[in-house]
């Protein structure tokens, strides 16, 4: 068992993205994102999923090359739906 908060496993992300591995799938995503926010009950049960079943709180830290922490992971969701870069785990 992963503790809650903690982002998803190698293995556990691709199964998370199975059903999003086409890049419409994952646009779609991002659409929802970007129409509701991440206060929607579908995008929280989303992040929430990615994340053993709890948004982290706080700083995101990153090793991305200028973008070394998010203020949170709303923010770190939404960058990666912007520069279209579903699969990245930092």
């Amino acid at each position: 068992a992963q503790q809650p908060g903690t982002p998803l496993s190698n293995h556990e992300y691709r199964q998370f993205f199975r059903s999003l591995q086409a890049a419409h799938h994952a646009s779609s995503a991002c659409h929802l994102r970007a129409l509701y926010g991440c206060q929607n009950p579908l995008v929280r049960r989303l992040d929430e999923y990615e994340n053993h079943g709890v948004i982290p709180k706080g700083p995101i830290c990153s090793e991305l090359p200028g973008m070394p922490f998010f203020p949170n992971f709303c923010a770190f969701a939404f960058y990666r739906c912007t520069m279209k870069r579903y699969f990245i785990k930092v």
